[in-house]
Protein backbone atom coordinates (compact mmCIF):
# COMPACT_ATOMS: atom_id res chain seq x y z
CA UNK A 1 0.00 0.00 0.00
CA UNK A 2 3.30 2.41 0.99
CA UNK A 3 4.24 1.42 -2.89
CA UNK A 4 0.86 2.78 -4.50
CA UNK A 5 0.49 5.66 -2.51
CA UNK A 6 3.94 6.82 -2.85
CA UNK A 7 3.49 6.29 -7.05
CA UNK A 8 0.30 8.23 -6.78
CA UNK A 9 2.57 10.83 -4.30
CA UNK A 10 4.56 10.98 -7.11
CA UNK A 11 2.34 11.40 -10.73
CA UNK A 12 0.36 14.14 -8.66
CA UNK A 13 3.24 16.26 -7.71
CA UNK A 14 4.52 16.01 -11.58
CA UNK A 15 1.12 16.88 -12.54
CA UNK A 16 0.70 19.67 -10.20
CA UNK A 17 4.11 21.00 -12.05
CA UNK A 18 3.17 21.25 -15.22
CA UNK A 19 -0.61 22.62 -13.93
CA UNK A 20 1.24 25.45 -12.17
CA UNK A 21 3.39 26.10 -14.65
CA UNK A 22 0.84 26.95 -16.88
CA UNK A 23 -1.34 28.67 -14.48
CA UNK A 24 1.59 31.04 -13.46
CA UNK A 25 3.50 31.24 -16.75
CA UNK A 26 1.57 35.20 -18.12
CA UNK A 27 2.60 36.71 -14.17
CA UNK A 28 6.21 34.75 -14.08
CA UNK A 29 6.96 35.92 -17.76
CA UNK A 30 5.78 39.81 -16.20
CA UNK A 31 7.21 39.47 -12.71
CA UNK A 32 9.73 37.74 -11.34
CA UNK A 33 8.26 38.07 -8.13
CA UNK A 34 5.31 36.17 -9.31
CA UNK A 35 8.05 33.20 -10.41
CA UNK A 36 9.11 33.01 -6.73
CA UNK A 37 5.33 32.80 -5.95
CA UNK A 38 4.62 29.83 -8.41
CA UNK A 39 7.72 28.08 -6.87
CA UNK A 40 6.58 28.81 -3.25
CA UNK A 41 3.27 27.21 -4.03
CA UNK A 42 4.36 24.04 -5.98
CA UNK A 43 6.66 23.39 -3.00
CA UNK A 44 3.88 23.99 -0.76
CA UNK A 45 2.02 21.67 -2.50
CA UNK A 46 4.47 18.98 -2.77
CA UNK A 47 5.15 19.15 1.20
CA UNK A 48 1.52 18.96 1.62
CA UNK A 49 0.55 16.32 -0.24
CA UNK A 50 3.88 14.16 0.91
CA UNK A 51 2.13 14.05 4.63
CA UNK A 52 -1.09 13.59 3.54
CA UNK A 53 -0.55 10.27 1.02
CA UNK A 54 2.76 9.21 2.48
CA UNK A 55 3.16 9.97 6.00
CA UNK A 56 6.25 12.12 5.32
CA UNK A 57 6.30 15.33 7.12
CA UNK A 58 8.86 17.83 6.87
CA UNK A 59 10.31 20.42 8.91
CA UNK A 60 12.46 23.51 8.10
CA UNK A 61 14.88 24.10 11.66
CA UNK A 62 17.47 27.06 12.11
CA UNK A 63 17.51 30.71 11.11
CA UNK A 64 16.37 30.92 7.66
CA UNK A 65 18.68 33.94 6.03
CA UNK A 66 16.85 36.02 4.03
CA UNK A 67 19.36 38.49 2.67
CA UNK A 68 22.73 38.15 0.29
CA UNK A 69 24.23 34.99 1.22
CA UNK A 70 25.55 31.73 0.17
CA UNK A 71 23.48 28.54 0.61
CA UNK A 72 26.27 25.67 1.29
CA UNK A 73 23.65 22.69 1.32
CA UNK A 74 23.55 18.84 2.00
CA UNK A 75 22.24 16.98 -0.58
CA UNK A 76 20.23 14.31 -0.20
CA UNK A 77 17.21 13.73 -2.60
CA UNK A 78 14.77 16.12 -4.72
CA UNK A 79 13.37 16.79 -1.53
CA UNK A 80 16.35 18.99 0.40
CA UNK A 81 15.40 21.31 -3.07
CA UNK A 82 11.92 21.58 -2.29
CA UNK A 83 12.56 22.51 1.57
CA UNK A 84 15.56 25.28 0.85
CA UNK A 85 13.10 26.67 -1.94
CA UNK A 86 9.91 26.64 0.13
CA UNK A 87 11.85 28.15 3.01
CA UNK A 88 14.47 30.89 1.07
CA UNK A 89 12.37 34.23 0.28
CA UNK A 90 14.37 34.39 -3.34
CA UNK A 91 16.23 31.00 -3.61
CA UNK A 92 18.52 30.87 -6.67
CA UNK A 93 20.55 27.41 -7.29
CA UNK A 94 23.89 26.33 -9.14
CA UNK A 95 22.54 23.59 -11.18
CA UNK A 96 23.32 21.17 -13.96
CA UNK A 97 22.82 22.99 -17.68
CA UNK A 98 20.64 20.02 -18.61
CA UNK A 99 18.64 21.08 -16.85
CA UNK A 100 17.58 24.00 -18.40
CA UNK A 101 15.77 22.12 -21.24
CA UNK A 102 13.80 20.19 -18.41
CA UNK A 103 9.65 20.93 -19.34
CA UNK A 104 8.59 23.91 -16.79
CA UNK A 105 11.40 23.30 -14.32
CA UNK A 106 13.83 25.24 -16.66
CA UNK A 107 12.11 27.80 -17.54
CA UNK A 108 11.34 29.01 -13.99
CA UNK A 109 14.87 27.64 -12.88
CA UNK A 110 16.46 30.61 -15.18
CA UNK A 111 13.23 33.05 -14.42
CA UNK A 112 14.05 33.48 -10.44
CA UNK A 113 17.73 33.40 -11.45
CA UNK A 114 19.35 29.82 -11.28
CA UNK A 115 23.00 29.44 -12.49
CA UNK A 116 23.27 26.29 -14.95
CA UNK A 117 26.62 24.98 -14.99
CA UNK A 118 28.20 23.23 -17.53
CA UNK A 119 29.87 19.85 -16.27
CA UNK A 120 33.08 18.94 -17.90
CA UNK A 121 36.27 19.41 -16.90
CA UNK A 122 36.64 20.84 -13.37
CA UNK A 123 39.00 24.09 -14.41
CA UNK A 124 36.56 25.11 -16.90
CA UNK A 125 33.56 24.37 -14.73
CA UNK A 126 34.84 26.25 -11.68
CA UNK A 127 35.84 29.40 -13.92
CA UNK A 128 31.97 29.54 -15.50
CA UNK A 129 30.84 29.25 -12.29
CA UNK A 130 32.25 31.62 -10.85
CA UNK A 131 31.85 34.24 -13.97
CA UNK A 132 28.09 33.19 -13.49
CA UNK A 133 27.74 33.70 -10.10
CA UNK A 134 29.53 36.99 -10.50
CA UNK A 135 27.29 38.28 -13.42
CA UNK A 136 23.92 37.09 -11.49
CA UNK A 137 24.68 39.02 -8.47
CA UNK A 138 22.88 41.82 -9.40
CA UNK A 139 19.61 39.70 -8.80
CA UNK A 140 18.88 39.72 -5.17
CA UNK A 141 18.63 36.22 -3.57
CA UNK A 142 20.08 33.56 -1.44
CA UNK A 143 22.72 31.51 -3.67
CA UNK A 144 22.52 27.33 -3.33
CA UNK A 145 25.73 25.20 -4.04
CA UNK A 146 25.88 21.84 -2.92
CA UNK A 147 29.37 21.38 -2.39
CA UNK A 148 29.75 17.45 -2.71
CA UNK A 149 28.11 18.35 -6.32
CA UNK A 150 25.48 15.63 -6.54
CA UNK A 151 22.98 13.90 -4.23
CA UNK A 152 24.73 11.62 -1.97
CA UNK A 153 22.44 8.51 0.01
CA UNK A 154 22.83 8.75 3.87
CA UNK A 155 25.67 6.85 5.08
CA UNK A 156 27.89 7.43 1.38
CA UNK A 157 31.21 9.78 1.86
CA UNK A 158 32.18 11.63 -0.85
CA UNK A 159 34.21 14.70 -0.87
CA UNK A 160 33.35 18.41 -0.87
CA UNK A 161 34.45 19.78 -4.46
CA UNK A 162 36.57 22.61 -4.00
CA UNK A 163 33.71 25.25 -6.26
CA UNK A 164 31.77 26.09 -3.41
CA UNK A 165 34.83 27.58 -1.14
CA UNK A 166 35.62 29.86 -4.77
CA UNK A 167 32.56 31.33 -4.98
CA UNK A 168 32.56 31.84 -1.02
CA UNK A 169 35.77 34.09 -1.42
CA UNK A 170 34.53 35.75 -4.77
CA UNK A 171 31.18 36.83 -3.29
CA UNK A 172 32.87 37.90 -0.07
CA UNK A 173 29.62 37.21 1.61
CA UNK A 174 28.51 35.06 4.25
CA UNK A 175 27.74 31.04 4.26
CA UNK A 176 25.55 29.84 5.38
CA UNK A 177 25.73 25.41 6.35
CA UNK A 178 22.37 23.40 5.59
CA UNK A 179 22.37 20.08 7.12
CA UNK A 180 19.55 17.28 6.29
CA UNK A 181 18.49 14.20 6.76
CA UNK A 182 15.81 13.88 4.07
CA UNK A 183 17.57 10.89 2.12
CA UNK A 184 15.65 8.07 4.70
CA UNK A 185 12.74 8.90 3.32
CA UNK A 186 13.18 10.03 0.27
CA UNK A 187 15.89 8.49 -1.43
CA UNK A 188 17.87 9.34 -4.76
CA UNK A 189 16.24 6.44 -6.87
CA UNK A 190 12.84 4.43 -6.55
CA UNK A 191 9.22 5.36 -5.83
CA UNK A 192 8.67 4.31 -1.81
CA UNK A 193 8.24 7.41 0.15
CA UNK A 194 8.87 6.00 4.27
CA UNK A 195 7.26 8.14 6.64
CA UNK A 196 8.67 9.83 8.99
CA UNK A 197 10.07 14.28 9.66
CA UNK A 198 12.30 14.87 6.91
CA UNK A 199 14.05 18.23 7.98
CA UNK A 200 16.61 20.55 6.51
CA UNK A 201 18.90 22.81 9.46
CA UNK A 202 20.29 25.98 8.71
CA UNK A 203 23.41 26.11 10.89
CA UNK A 204 25.39 28.94 12.08
CA UNK A 205 26.55 30.92 9.37
CA UNK A 206 30.27 31.06 8.18
CA UNK A 207 31.85 35.14 8.32
CA UNK A 208 33.64 36.43 4.99
CA UNK A 209 37.43 36.73 5.02
CA UNK A 210 38.45 32.76 5.29
CA UNK A 211 41.22 31.14 3.33
CA UNK A 212 39.54 28.58 0.67
CA UNK A 213 41.08 25.73 2.26
CA UNK A 214 39.83 26.73 5.70
CA UNK A 215 36.46 27.53 4.85
CA UNK A 216 36.28 24.19 2.88
CA UNK A 217 37.08 22.32 5.94
CA UNK A 218 35.12 24.54 8.51
CA UNK A 219 31.40 24.18 5.79
CA UNK A 220 32.18 20.28 5.72
CA UNK A 221 32.56 19.24 9.32
CA UNK A 222 29.40 21.54 10.34
CA UNK A 223 27.29 20.12 7.55
CA UNK A 224 28.38 16.54 8.22
CA UNK A 225 28.03 17.02 11.64
CA UNK A 226 24.34 18.00 12.28
CA UNK A 227 23.75 15.97 9.41
CA UNK A 228 24.85 12.60 11.02
CA UNK A 229 23.02 14.22 14.21
CA UNK A 230 19.93 14.71 12.14
CA UNK A 231 19.91 11.24 10.80
CA UNK A 232 20.98 9.84 14.34
CA UNK A 233 17.76 11.67 15.26
CA UNK A 234 15.39 9.70 12.97
CA UNK A 235 16.77 6.65 14.16
CA UNK A 236 19.61 5.43 11.34
CA UNK A 237 22.65 4.02 11.78
CA UNK A 238 25.20 3.40 9.42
Amino acid sequence: MRWLLSLIFIVQMYLAMAVMAVVFLIPALISRRAAFAAVHAYCWWVRMTARVLCGLRTEVRGRVPAGEVLIASKHQSFLDIILLASALPRPKFIMKRELIWAPFLGFYALRIGCIPVDRGKRGAAIARMKEAASKGATQPGQLIIYPQGTRVAPGVAMPYKVGAGLLYDQLGQAAVPVATNVGLFWPRHGILRKPGLAVVEFLDPIAPGLKVQDFMKTVEARIETASDALMAEAGFRP
